[in-house]
């Protein structure tokens, strides 16, 4: 028997950061995360964001790796959202995402950070919050693809 545990903060915008997901229908959404990551064997420990952007702290089985668990997420939720009348004006997902690894250990720290999204961002800007991220896991910024789509 082997014992994997890989945790992920995981990022992801829409397409060109269109304010597309109604606050009022945004756990509608986050529901539709959850149940597509638990038909994928992993598990949400928090899930939020704002109209542009969608945060989540999740663990993964070690049958999936983080680009074919955001795809599908993508995927699914993509045409869930074009069907679904509460979302009128969502056009899709960007095409970049950020995953960042974490320990058991940083859980309570990453799931309070995405709990606080909505007041985060009455003081920093998605693009603020996106770079302080990516410099803070060590990444390096190449600005000509950085929020592009």
């Amino acid at each position: 028997m082997s014992y994997i545990q890989s945790f992920y903060h995981i990022v992801f915008r829409t397409y060109r950061s269109e304010q597309t997901i109604a606050i009022e229908h945004d756990r509608e959404l986050y529901a539709v995360i959850m149940e597509q990551t638990n038909n994928l064997h992993g598990k949400i420990y928090r899930i939020g964001g704002m109209p542009d952007h969608v945060h989540f702290f999740v663990s993964l089985p070690a049958t999936i790796s983080v680009a074919q668990y955001v795809q599908a997420v993508k995927t699914f939720t993509s045409k869930w959202l074009k069907a679904n009348p509460a979302f009128p004006h969502f056009s899709g997902w960007a095409h970049e995402y950020a995953a960042f690894s974490y320990s058991i250990h940083d859980k309570d720290r990453i799931v309070n950070y995405i709990k606080g999204q909505k007041e985060h961002h009455k003081r920093v800007s998605f693009e603020e919050e996106y770079r302080a991220l990516l410099e803070e896991s060590g990444l390096v910024i190449r600005e000509e693809y950085f929020l592009k789509d």
